[in-house]
C-alpha cells in the first residue's frame, strides 16, 4: 500500500492534479484523489516523510524536467506540476520540522531590485524545498541591502537572483559587490538565473554559476554542494 500511495502521489505531480477535481493530464485520474488528498493519506498511515519527497515529490520532477527538455511539456505543464509539489511540501513541512529531519541547506532567493517577475523564482523555491533545502523566498524587487541583510541574518549556503529584464540584471552585480564588501561572499554560494542572463554574465560579475531553468537551477545547487 506504501509503494501504491508513493506511486500515484508521483504520478499526480506529473500531471499536475492537486486535488480530486482537477483533470490533469489523463482523463481517467479524474475524480481520483489528486497530490493533496495522497499527502494527507500518506501521512495518517504513517508513511515515511523522507520517502515521500523522494520517492514522490523529487522523482516525478525529475520526469517533468526530462519531459520538458524533451519539448513533451510545455511551462504550462511544468508550472501545474511545480504547484503541486509546493502545495505538498506546505503539508509536509510541519511535520518534517518535528520529525528532526535535517535540511540539506538553506537558499535565500529573490527577484532583484525593479523587476517584478517571479514566477522562474517561484519555480525555483519549490523545487528546492522539494530536493529537501530550506528556502527564504525575499520575494521582488528586493534591494541590494535587503539581500545583504538577509544572508547576514539567515546565514544561507545559497543566494539565487533572477531577472527577467536587461534593465534589472545589473542589480545582480550589485548584490555580489555588496556581499562582498560586507564581508559576506566567502560564506555563500551565489547562483544567478532569467530570461537576458547567460553564463557568461554570470562569470563577468562573479557570480558561482547559471541555471537556465529550475531544473537546472536545482542541479546547480546540488552540485555546488557536494564540491
Amino acid at each position: 500500500m506504501k509503494k501504491d500511495i508513493i506511486s500515484l502521489i508521483r504520478e499526480n505531480v506529473i500531471q499536475g492534479r492537486i486535488t480530486k477535481d482537477d483533470e490533469g493530464l489523463d482523463e481517467e485520474l479524474s475524480g481520483q484523489p489528486g497530490v493533496s488528498e495522497l499527502i494527507d493519506q500518506a501521512l495518517a498511515e504513517g508513511i515515511d516523510i523522507k520517502e515521500m519527497i523522494a520517492k514522490g515529490l523529487s522523482e516525478a520532477m525529475e520526469i517533468v524536467g526530462e519531459r520538458f527538455e524533451s519539448g513533451e511539456f510545455y511551462i504550462p505543464d511544468m508550472l501545474a506540476s511545480a504547484e503541486a509539489v509546493g502545495v505538498a511540501m506546505e503539508k509536509l513541512e510541519p511535520d518534517l520540522a518535528k520529525s528532526g529531519i535535517k535540511a540539506k541547506g538553506k537558499v535565500i532567493v529573490a527577484t532583484v531590485k525593479g523587476d517584478l517577475h517571479d514566477i522562474g523564482k517561484n519555480i525555483v523555491s519549490i523545487l528546492l524545498r522539494g530536493a529537501g533545502y530550506t528556502v527564504k523566498d525575499l520575494g521582488n524587487d528586493v534591494g541590494t541591502q535587503t539581500i545583504v541583510d538577509a544572508v547576514r541574518e539567515e546565514k544561507p549556503q545559497f543566494v539565487g537572483l533572477s531577472a527577467l529584464l536587461t534593465s534589472t540584471m545589473v542589480y545582480m552585480g550589485d548584490a555580489i559587490r555588496a556581499l562582498d564588501e560586507n564581508g559576506l561572499r566567502d560564506k555563500v554560494k551565489v547562483i544567478i538565473g532569467g530570461a537576458p542572463v547567460s553564463d557568461e554574465f554570470a562569470q563577468s560579475i562573479g557570480a558561482d554559476g547559471y541555471g537556465a531553468d529550475g531544473f537546472q537551477a536545482l542541479a546547480l545547487v546540488e552540485s555546488l554542494r557536494s564540491s
